[in-house]
């Protein structure tokens, strides 16, 4: 492999991280101040956040118990878990919050957290599929998957298809339950490799990591058109958060991390900032029985033109149902 294709995603995936930060500087620069989006209150409703216990998730977890919901973390460290569970209290006063351990590297442990969440018998209205690595090296999960594909992609795709059934149950006519899925504005220079999904051929971590969120795109609008298919009260949308000061650069290039450090300030977004999306997708009546919307800043917006492929978003769920050992769509949504 010669030196100037590996560095082709490399080059491709920073200069939508570019364009992103350009965009958002624009906005915090030329937009009139507006005060922050108030939502209804949620009171009875459940949520689940993975990867809630930092960053995005953990204001999107807060942000949800403040409202009412009885929120639970799917995270892989008890103690993080634990530990955010305690703040969120702490700052919310009357939030709800629990932590139940999910690894969405092991479909093992996917499956152990869907036996432990029916236990409760509650209902859920609400999915949020935010955990997720970024530019990690090269290594396989538990299951052998390439890393970004089998957590990021595969590990949403399996909890999401085991809840299904919850979902559609707690999700009515007037107040449909929601499905958001996290992905990111590299998915638009992501390419979908269905013949090498786990990047055997050629490992980049910057094309492993774009294909994962182009997966998560073309999953959603899958999944919406199977839903709306079949009548259910569920919807499912993808939010593009942005660019954020969060951990998932820790595997970025050193110059990188030094350029991050000095103009994070000004250039990214925080926490807060980035989980206002995912949050708005989440509650914001506005939203109410809308699906297959890809969301950036509170808004619609188009995604990458491959992602409303029908036949590619066909092929990748059926060889996804078979990666992670389920039957294909028909059993679970009719």
């Amino acid at each position: 492999m010669s030196l100037l294709s590996a560095l082709v995603p490399l080059l491709r995936v920073y200069c939508i991280g570019l364009r992103v930060i350009l965009h958002q500087l624009r906005r915090r620069f030329h937009s009139r101040c507006h005060p922050a989006s108030v939502f209804p209150t949620q009171n009875g409703k459940v949520a689940i956040v993975t990867g809630g216990t930092e960053g995005i998730g953990y204001q999107t977890v807060k942000h949800l118990a403040r409202l009412g919901m009885h929120v639970i973390i799917a995270g892989k460290s008890e103690s993080e878990g634990q530990k955010a569970v305690r703040k969120i209290k702490e700052e919310t006063l009357t939030g709800k919050v629990e932590f139940l351990y999910c690894d969405l590297a092991s479909m093992k442990s996917i499956r152990q957290f869907v036996q432990q969440f029916r236990a409760k018998n509650c209902p859920l209205h609400v999915l949020v599929n935010n955990a997720g690595v970024m530019l990690v090296p090269e290594r396989k999960t538990e299951d052998g998957f390439e890393e970004h594909f089998g957590l990021n992609y595969l590990g949403h795709f399996l909890l999401t298809n085991l809840l299904l059934d919850m979902l559609k149950q707690s999700g009515t006519h007037s107040n449909n339950a929601r499905i958001i899925t996290v992905s990111s504005a590299t998915h638009y220079v992501g390419e979908l490799h269905l013949n090498d999904l786990q990047s055997r051929c050629s490992y980049s971590p910057h094309g492993a990591y774009a294909q994962s969120k182009l997966a998560l795109v073309l999953f959603t609008y899958r999944l919406q058109h199977l839903l709306t298919a079949n009548g259910s009260h569920v919807t499912a949308n993808v939010v593009d958060p942005g660019v954020v000061n969060t951990e998932l650069y820790k595997h970025v290039f050193w110059v990188v991390k030094v350029v991050k450090w000095m103009t994070a300030w000004l250039c990214f977004k925080t926490p807060e900032e980035g989980a206002s999306t995912t949050i708005y997708a989440a509650v914001s009546p506005e939203m109410e029985g809308a699906g297959g919307c890809y969301l950036y800043n509170e808004e619609r917006t188009k995604s990458a033109d491959i992602a409303y492929d029908e036949e590619l978003q066909r092929r990748l769920w059926t060889e996804s149902c078979k990666m992670v050992g389920i039957s294909d769509e028909t059993s679970r949504l009719h």
